[in-house]
């Protein structure tokens, strides 16, 4: 008698490896459905395409490996680019999503600049309970975001922005803002601007000077006076707090919170794993390394992938422990067990070397070591949706 191995099971045999390699159960998978993109942003780390030569992967293949990662117990998915709204599948990609029991949290990084009224209607008809848009602004003007992103690209993406709103969805619309030197002082008008319009809230990350950003002198990551200038604005403005409390994550404040705390695991590694449009899996977006990617995931069995990739990331967890024990430049940081080097990703992506302090080291030293004046209030308590780490 022929015996039939269900192939979810053996996938689950092949994820048993991940814990025994030291990596973490896979929670959050963001999946790149085409690297097309109608911008030509100047700080594009996976230097997105406009037009010739991009891939838009097979809806149906997508949805196969949605589906499958739900039965996985994977709990988030985050569909990005490229811009995913390029694709000519997308809303039947996100619906798909959407209708995934298992999945708890899905996401969609956009620009907003080709949502029209139609495009939000139909939004509107999915279960939104656990969709969020995160929409990309560079600024609190045209002058600061066209910087970046390119003339007009502010204005459509307001009124992507406007238009989510009106329709009912700005509590499941969120900002993310990338902090250079050049925006980075427009951060407080900017929640002001996102609170006034009725969106849910502002999170913010600093710039990885990889991809474009790393072949270019024309924009840069703030200062640590920047970060001095914010941290102080937090503790003298009570209307600026109280507005931070309500709908920011702002890198520089989350930090000065946990700057105490040891971190809860060394690396995310293969806890957040990340797919791009030529169907290569890595094990953090933060991570997309080609020796550490495992080709052919809308090909192959997915317990066959998952092997590889166990046999692969080992080497990872190795240099992270590595990194947490032997990173001279952390033996006096104040922040030491908090950051722990800091992001390896960035690290690499920035010099090449996995055992280099993340490119932000400057920054994060900045605020462990910043001391508010005497007689101020004490800073919120720490986003729960944010782990100070990234």
């Amino acid at each position: 008698m022929t015996v039939v191995v269900d192939p979810l099971a053996r996938t689950r045999e092949a994820l048993d490896r991940f814990p025994a390699a030291g990596l973490g159960l896979p929670k959050k998978v963001t999946i790149m459905i085409t690297n097309e993109c109608n911008l030509h942003c100047r700080h594009c780390w996976p230097e997105s395409l406009l037009t010739a030569g991009t891939t838009q992967v097979p809806a149906t293949a997508i949805m196969k490996m949605i589906q499958l990662l739900a039965r996985l117990e994977v709990e988030e998915l985050c569909l990005t680019g490229g811009e995913p709204l390029t694709h000519p599948q997308w809303f039947d990609i996100l619906a798909f999503a959407c209708r995934q029991p298992g999945l708890k949290r899905i996401y969609v990084q956009t620009n907003a600049t080709l949502l029209t009224a139609a495009k939000v209607q139909v939004l509107r008809e999915l279960p939104g309970a656990k969709l969020t848009l995160q929409v990309s602004l560079e600024g609190a003007a045209a002058r600061t975001h066209d910087y970046v992103r390119g003339p007009g690209s502010f204005a459509r993406a307001w009124q992507g922005l406007k238009l989510l709103v009106e329709s009912g969805l700005g509590s499941q619309a969120m900002v993310t803002f990338t902090e250079m030197e050049h925006n980075f002082p427009e951060l407080p008008l900017l929640l002001e601007m996102v609170d006034s319009l009725g969106i849910a809230g502002l999170v913010s990350a600093t710039l990885v000077s990889a991809g474009r950003a790393g072949k270019t002198e024309q924009i840069a990551p703030p200062t640590p006076d920047q970060y001095r200038e914010l941290l102080s604005l937090f503790h003298r403005d009570v209307e600026f707090r109280t507005l931070y409390r309500k709908i920011g994550n702002i890198a520089a404040l989350e930090w000065y919170v946990g700057r105490m705390n040891p971190a809860s695991r060394d690396c995310l590694c293969g806890e957040a794993l990340y797919i791009n449009a030529n169907g290569h899996m890595f094990p953090c977006f933060m991570l997309p390394i080609e020796k550490y990617g495992v080709q052919g995931v809308y090909e192959r069995p997915l317990e066959e992938v998952f092997t590889e990739a166990a046999s692969r990331w080992t080497e990872l967890v190795v240099w992270q422990r590595r990194r947490t024990r032997g990173l001279d430049d952390c033996g006096e940081c104040p922040g030491r067990l908090h950051c722990a080097g800091g992001c390896m990703g960035r690290a690499y992506a920035a010099s090449g070397n996995f055992m280099a302090v993340e490119d932000r080291c400057a920054l994060r030293k900045t605020v462990y070591l910043w001391r508010a004046p005497a007689a101020v209030v004490a800073l919120p308590e720490q986003n729960a949706s944010y782990d100070g780490k990234e």
